[in-house]
C-alpha cells in the first residue's frame, strides 16, 4: 500500500511540474484552441466562402483564388481553382472542370495534407505544438493569433498561424509558412453553420456529366 502511495505521489509531482513548466503563452493558446474545437464540433455542418492565396515574397508571387466549401462531419464538397472535390467519407472525386475529367480515389487517412478541406477547421487538434502569438484588430474584430509548430519535422512547412475571432471562436484566417518560401493563406470571408445538407451533396453524379472522362485510381 505504501509503495502504491509513493508511486502515485511521484506521478502527481511530475504532472504538476509539467503543468507549471508551461509558459502562460502555451496555456493561453490551449484555451483558445479548446474553445475553437468545442464550437466547431457543436455544428452539424459548416459552409464557408474563402480566398486561397499562394504567396512567395522572394519571387514576388501572390496569386489568389476564390472558393467555397461545405463540411459535414468527415464529408465535404469544395470548389476552388477550377476543381470540384467531393468526399463522402470514403471516396474522393476530383472534377477538373476545364479539362472535363474526374479522378476517383480513396485517400489514405494517414497521409493528410495540412490544409486539406477535410481538416481546415480542426487541423490544430493533432500533431502540433502551439503558443499564443498576440492579438490584432481586423475589420473591427478582435483577432487572437496562435502559432502552430508541427511535431513532425519532415513536414514541408515550419509553422501555421491560426487567426481566431475572439467574439465567436471561429477561425478567420490560416497562414501556412512553407520551408521552400511558398506560403499558403486561407481567408474565411463568410461562414454559415448548421445549414441543411443531404448525403448526395458529397457524391459526384456521373449521370449529370455524361461527357466527362472518368479516371478510376482506386
Amino acid at each position: 500500500m505504501k509503495k502504491n502511495i509513493t508511486i502515485l505521489s511521484i506521478s502527481l509531482f511530475f504532472a504538476a511540474s509539467l503543468l507549471s513548466a508551461q509558459s502562460p503563452e502555451v496555456i493561453k493558446a490551449k484555451e483558445i484552441l479548446d474553445k475553437v474545437s468545442e464550437v466547431t464540433k457543436s455544428y452539424n455542418s459548416i459552409k464557408a466562402d474563402f480566398t486561397f492565396t499562394l504567396e512567395n515574397k522572394q519571387a514576388d508571387i501572390s496569386d489568389s483564388y476564390d472558393g467555397s466549401i461545405l463540411i459535414s462531419g468527415n464529408k465535404y464538397k469544395a470548389d476552388v481553382m477550377n476543381a470540384e472535390s467531393y468526399f463522402d467519407g470514403e471516396t474522393l472525386w476530383t472534377y477538373l472542370t476545364e479539362v472535363g475529367e474526374v479522378n476517383i480515389s480513396t485517400p489514405d487517412p494517414d497521409d493528410e495534407m495540412s490544409l486539406s478541406p477535410s481538416n481546415i477547421f480542426s487541423l490544430h487538434e493533432n500533431g502540433f505544438r502551439y503558443i499564443y502569438a498576440g492579438e490584432e484588430i481586423t475589420d473591427g474584430n478582435e483577432i487572437q493569433i496562435v502559432d502552430l509548430f508541427p511535431e513532425d519535422r519532415d513536414k514541408p512547412f515550419s509553422r501555421i498561424k491560426l487567426y481566431v475571432n475572439k467574439a465567436n471562436n471561429h477561425i478567420s484566417r490560416i497562414r501556412q509558412i512553407g520551408k521552400d518560401g511558398n506560403n499558403y493563406i486561407i481567408e474565411i470571408n463568410e461562414m454559415e453553420t448548421n445549414v441543411p445538407v443531404e448525403p448526395s451533396l458529397f457524391i459526384f453524379k456521373s449521370e449529370e456529366h455524361p461527357d466527362v472522362d472518368v479516371i478510376d485510381l482506386r
